[in-house]
């Protein structure tokens, strides 16, 4: 698909090297350093901006100045070029929750390798190993609010909603219903949150699908460009991905809780909905091979 926030890997192929073109790797470092990267890639991934002393993983360090000096690291500038890829098949969109991340934090040229690590070695494109190193770059983070979301305001939008906010669940179909999950101590949904699973978005040749496809499955979910629409899932990553998509598909008002279930299940002032019998139904099984504190009452 063309789109302005992304690049094919042909392109990228011709523009290695290019000055003010920064690639960034956002796979484990073992895969990036000896399974072979893009020539010229950095590398970083999510958990580095993560908040170093918070129980829910997902939210961001709050020392704006520590995630200034990282992405400084990384060779960034106000002026360059940003283009993130992974491996869309072996992450959980953290292509997105880097995209959003730096989004959030001011940058305004940024693009994703449509296909990623996928695509790439599929075509036998070119490859390095090893880590690469630069000279620190000049960006300067300049917070955009209007991206991001946290939890007090979003409980309150949970207990008073509005018609044109719409909170979308990311995570899979079992978790939205509420089966439980190791590490989560609530399972279920903010109230009134709509699922839209982060997965189903991609072609087989791991490339993002077409706008026509998008569009058609984000209207069976009666979402509203028109909205505000605020993306939530575990820790913030899947989530991210889907404003990726949502962003792609020409949504304005879009915000990601990168706090995500992973606080707002700790927090026991937050609610939380659960539909066990959609669950039930949905893993096959009869009453009584469901564990007796999962029974709907």
């Amino acid at each position: 698909m063309q789109h302005p926030l992304l690049i094919d890997c042909e392109t990228l192929q011709k523009r290695l090297g290019q000055p003010g073109l920064v690639i960034l790797d956002v796979r484990g470092r073992a895969a990036y350093e000896f399974g072979g990267h893009i020539p010229g890639a950095v590398h970083s991934t999510w958990h580095e901006y993560s908040d170093p002393d918070a129980v829910a993983k997902g939210l961001l360090d709050p020392d704006l100045k520590r995630i200034e000096k990282r992405v400084q690291a990384l060779g960034i500038n106000q002026d360059s070029e940003v283009v993130i890829y992974s491996n869309p098949f072996d992450n959980w969109g953290d292509e997105g929750r880097m995209f959003w991340m730096l989004e959030y934090l001011g940058h305004k040229n940024l693009k994703v390798l449509d296909g990623g690590w996928v695509k790439w070695i599929h075509e036998r494109r070119p490859f390095e190993h090893g880590a690469v190193r630069c000279a620190p770059g000049n960006f300067v983070v300049a917070p955009v609010e209007s991206a991001i979301i946290m939890k007090n305001e979003l409980k309150g939008i949970a207990r008073k909603p509005n018609p044109t906010t719409t909170i979308v669940d990311a995570r899979s179909l079992e978790e939205y219903l509420g089966k439980e999950i190791s590490g989560i101590p609530r399972p279920g949904h903010i109230p009134g949150a709509v699922h839209v699973a982060w997965s189903g978005f991609l072609n087989a040749d791991a490339t993002v699908k077409d706008l026509a496809a998008i569009n058609a499955q984000l209207d069976l979910k009666g979402l509203n460009p028109a909205h505000e629409t605020i993306c939530y899932c575990t820790g913030g990553v899947r989530s991210a991905w889907l404003y990726f998509i949502l962003r792609l598909a020409g949504y304005q008002r879009l915000r990601n809780y990168p706090g995500s279930w992973w606080e707002w299940s700790r927090d026991f002032a937050c609610p939380v909905e659960k539909d066990l019998l959609a669950l039930q139904k949905l893993l096959g099984l009869s009453e009584s091979q469901v564990p007796t504190g999962m029974r709907p009452s």
